[in-house]
């Protein structure tokens, strides 16, 4: 595991079991349930389910895109290109709409959910990630160890928190997922998952995905990391990717036991 922050860094002790204060932390496991194809040249930034479709964003400048994806076949049934000039980031749905970032140009575009027509476009400072909801608001990811939280009308910052593992801040945050109260957040390269709690910041438990894409899916100087997280709240049903994986995988979280 590559050691970019204090979270991999904390995550590794904790998986392993070295010390009690990160034995507090549940470590989880998975179990693949399903298994999809996934268009292995989209570079997924953004990823969610809605009414048995997934919604995806692409980066890359000049290979941006939004998508509305058939999940049991991958098939691309519509696609929205960006502008040349712009770096795809994470999605949102909010009402009728898909809400977008782009990574440096500090610029979102907001999409017509059924026609992604590009309604507005909108601005906020630094970096544009990752993005999710609950009911009342839009959490953004930056790159940082910063949510920032939204309001989804005006689309500005009305506050924001830290995330933290073990009382330091997790940095790297990139893509988000809503899912059952809690915020699961990509940490930018590396196989790990945030369990992250809303309210408080902290880091709930820690999820490892390690080894999830065969080796015999890999393709050196194609295949990236781990990327891209969306959810069926009706159905249970938690999916996961990777920029350019041939593969989205339908998983089961199982908590790691921890040998005292």
């Amino acid at each position: 595991m590559k050691i970019l922050s204090v979270l991999f860094f904390a995550a590794g002790f904790a998986i392993s079991g070295c010390s009690a204060a990160e034995a507090d932390v549940p470590v989880y496991d998975y179990q693949v349930v399903n298994t999809y194809p996934h268009d292995d040249d989209a570079y997924t930034q953004g990823l969610i389910f809605l009414d048995g479709y997934l919604y995806e964003s692409t980066g890359l400048r000049t290979f941006s895109s939004l998508r509305k994806v058939e999940l049991e076949t991958g098939t691309v049934v519509r696609r929205e290109s960006l502008p040349d000039e712009y770096f795809g980031e994470g999605i949102v749905q909010w009402q009728d709409q898909i809400i977008g970032l782009t990574w440096q140009a500090e610029t979102g575009f907001v999409f017509g959910l059924n026609d992604f027509d590009v309604k507005k476009t909108f601005s906020y400072t630094g970096e544009g990630w990752g993005l999710t909801r609950d009911d009342a608001h839009i959490y953004m990811s930056d790159g940082t160890a910063e949510i920032r939280i939204i309001d989804p009308t005006s689309l500005m910052e009305t506050d924001r928190f830290t995330v933290t593992f073990n009382g330091k801040p997790v940095r790297n945050l990139n893509e988000l997922e809503w899912v059952a109260g809690e915020i699961f957040a990509n940490i930018y390269q590396t196989d790990l998952i945030a369990r992250i709690n809303p309210a408080s910041g902290k880091v709930t438990g820690v999820i490892d995905l390690s080894a999830l894409l065969p080796s015999e899916d890999i393709r050196p100087r194609h295949t990236n990391v781990l990327n891209g997280i969306a959810y069926d709240a009706k159905s249970d049903r938690l999916f996961v990717t990777g920029k350019n994986w041939p593969k989205l995988f339908e998983i089961k979280l199982v908590q790691r036991k921890i040998d005292p």
